[in-house]
């Protein structure tokens, strides 16, 4: 199923102006349905979405099918969340109870900036804007969208709980600046990241797995604190997991060994996904380049 930049454009607008009139718990079960009808009208990137997952999980088809839909499900409560951050604002904190803030702020008192790993896994944004809306200083990266208005509108939804984006595409600079300015910047790492990566175990799999947030920790000294939300089983709670920074990789300090430090990364992000499976998005080609997976 695939639209036109300007019928995504008009849907999604549309569909925001309707999250912020209902109520949360109104506007979450509308949005799950709305993953359940976009997971039945996609059969072809669901077909590959089990597929990856047989392969990866080593599960039967049928658990693959239940994992996957409930990810397009947890993908359509997350969508409406966000588009309802202008009506949310602070109350975002009912919705989320943070376990490990120690950590952070640990992390954090250091001055020399924290970067916030995690990946497309529950709803990413809400641990972001929660942060925020509790004092941090929180930057995301922003990626271009094919339609400007969707990017503008991404940017607009963060800034309603004060996360800034780090320019409407990956800004080194900006990235740097924040981390040198002891800011907390916002990493997804899960992405394919092509000829330019290290390629490096995902979930057991090679994969292309970018450098550049380890290599930045490094240089700056900044702290690597792994997250993760987790929905809780009534649909609209959640808990934000807050681990302890990542020590030593390859017998070295962190980032030393780019290599070690970047397996260390994955290692984490890979152990929470195995327990949460339906909480990735699997329709996303996480090791293309190296297995030519689409």
């Amino acid at each position: 199923m695939k639209m036109s930049p300007g019928l995504t454009w008009f849907l999604l607008s549309g569909f925001g102006k309707l999250m912020n009139f209902l109520p949360q718990r109104a506007s979450v079960k509308l949005g799950e349905i709305i993953g359940i009808l976009v997971w039945f009208f996609s059969r072809a990137r669901v077909d590959r979405a089990e597929a990856r997952c047989v392969r990866v999980l080593q599960v039967g088809v049928t658990r693959a099918r239940s994992i996957v839909l409930e990810s397009y499900r947890n993908l359509g409560r997350g969508l409406a969340e966000v588009l309802r951050l202008p009506s949310t604002g602070d109350r975002v904190l009912e919705y989320v109870e943070v376990h490990g803030e120690e950590n952070l702020k640990e992390a954090f008192e250091k001055g020399k900036g924290v970067i916030g790993l995690t990946a497309h896994f529950g709803n990413w944004e809400y641990s972001a804007a929660v942060l925020s809306v509790k004092g941090y200083p929180l930057n995301a990266i922003g990626a271009d969208q094919r339609d400007p208005r969707i990017t503008d509108l991404i940017v607009s939804l963060r800034a309603a709980c004060g996360v800034k984006t780090i320019s409407k595409g990956f800004d080194l600079k900006g990235a740097i600046r924040s981390l040198r300015e002891g800011e907390i910047l916002g990493v997804l790492l899960d992405q394919d990241f092509g000829d330019n990566g290290i390629v490096v175990p995902f979930m057991g799999v090679p994969a292309s797995t970018p450098f550049g947030p380890v290599k930045m920790a490094h240089r700056i000294g900044s702290a690597v604190v792994p997250m993760f939300i987790v929905r809780r089983p009534d649909g609209i709670h959640h808990d934000l997991y807050i681990l302890p920074a990542l020590g030593d990789a390859g017998g070295e300090p962190f980032g030393k060994d780019v290599e070690a430090s970047l397996t260390l990364c994955n290692d984490v992000l890979s152990e929470w996904i195995i327990r949460y499976p339906g909480h990735w998005m699997w329709l996303y080609p996480r090791w293309v380049s190296t297995t030519g997976d689409r």
